[in-house]
């Protein structure tokens, strides 16, 4: 196989994805208007349905722009030479090649940053701001982005660096210690997440003391669950969306509730959702999600190790000087058809659990609130509440609100 063949290869895997991307877009799209369930009636008044349905549309032609543009400038970059241009602006600078190719990816990562940033900016101040969704100021618009790029040069630079140090030094069996690596900074994060990056961005303070903080210690006793962390984030800093989530193990598992969801929802709706996410602490969802990572990084670096050596991925993207970064970069998107599987299994085990967290928060606490706190959260997001099958077996992580409230009601 020649350099050539594998570049034109990568060209058809990017449009072919562009195109089934936008035909499920298009098939979801046929269905905004669609009448609603039974079940479902009660979520929007005709008012509210039709501003979901212009709120649906919005989103979905905005989408139809920014994935263009992202193809566009992909394939302009891959036939103009985009990748040894930047590969020559990093080699100019130095010839170590762990600071090359941390420059290579400064300047790419920063650079589709910042082409892209626009788009963020009217989604989050145009889109997002007529339907009464954002509360982000441009001050917090602009210091998201610095500490977003902060993070990235520290840490995923960080990481990079010792990736391509342990290939230099152990050759083919680099994947070992970069799994290893990877893995450990992930169960790090996962434990330490909320206490180390949240801060960051968002101000949290421990539930105050109250009805609310007692039926939630009060449920908690009742399935033997210890927890002593509850804590609300300045969710409304940002958007009207409501949210909450479970996160680290033994002392440092925490619960974390958006102020949105203590406004929007009641106290018995509340703990219901907590409920769901305990279901999911015990079911042992979330190690399993953990493990199913990390083994999934283990792979994916072992048939990077297989290829990564071979100058035929940096001359697929016009590089002629070998080099870890450039390889990447190929077999990043040599690799994407396979991601795609492999996400599309955790979605189908992910949808699973879901089910398994609500049954588990219907059995030991109620069903009832649960829904009517499910039917709130849709509401108050405008979502959409008649998706296609097809883009809810490709895209959707949880089942539809629609799956959910005839399994509760079961």
């Amino acid at each position: 196989m020649t350099a050539n063949t594998i570049f034109y290869i990568i060209i058809g895997i990017i449009i072919i994805n562009f195109i089934i991307d936008k035909v499920l877009d298009s098939l979801n799209a046929k269905h905004f208007n669609d009448k609603l369930p039974k079940d479902l009636q009660d979520v929007y008044d005709d008012a509210e349905y039709k501003k979901s349905q212009n709120y649906k549309a919005a989103t979905y032609k905005f989408g139809i722009i920014t994935s263009a543009f992202s193809l566009i400038l992909t394939l302009g970059f891959l036939f103009l030479d985009g990748f040894e241009f930047i590969d020559n602006i990093a080699r100019d600078y130095s010839s170590n090649s762990i600071v090359i190719a941390l420059i290579f990816f400064g300047i790419i990562m920063i650079g589709s940053d910042i082409l892209t940033t626009p788009f963020s900016y009217y989604s989050t101040f145009v889109i997002e701001e007529k339907f009464g969704f954002n509360k982000t100021t441009i001050k917090t618009f602009i210091l998201d982005k610095i500490k977003g790029w902060l993070m990235m040069s520290f840490i995923g630079g960080g990481i990079l660096a010792l990736i391509i140090w342990f290939y230099q030094v152990t050759g083919a069996y680099f994947w070992l210690y970069a799994w290893g690596l990877v893995a450990a900074f992930t169960l790090f994060m996962n434990m330490f997440y909320s206490k180390l990056i949240v801060p960051l961005f968002n101000k949290q303070s421990p539930l105050e003391e109250g009805s609310l903080r007692d039926k939630i210690s009060t449920y908690a006793k009742t399935v033997g669950f210890k927890l002593d962390k509850i804590f609300v984030i300045d969710g409304s800093k940002r958007s009207t969306k409501a949210n909450a989530y479970f996160s680290g193990f033994g002392s440092e598992k925490r619960v974390t509730l958006y102020d949105t969801l203590i406004n929007d929802l009641d106290d018995e709706e509340i703990v219901a959702v907590l409920a769901h996410e305990v279901g999911h602490y015990k079911k042992k969802h979330i190690i399993f999600n953990l493990f199913a990572s990390i083994l999934l990084t283990g792979f994916t670096l072992f048939i990077l190790s297989l290829f990564i050596s071979k100058p035929i991925l940096s001359q697929a993207l016009g590089v002629d000087i070998p080099s870890f970064h450039i390889g990447l970069i190929a077999f990043g998107l040599l690799y994407a058809p396979i991601s795609e599987i492999t996400g599309l299994i955790m979605n189908v085990f992910s949808r699973k659990f879901e089910y398994q967290a609500d049954d588990y928060a219907k059995n030991t606490y109620k069903a009832e609130p649960l829904i009517t706190s499910l039917k709130k959260l849709s509401k108050n997001s405008l979502s959409n509440l008649t998706p296609h099958p097809a883009y809810v077996f490709m895209h959707y992580s949880h089942p539809t609100l629609l799956e959910r409230i005839r399994n509760l009601k079961a």
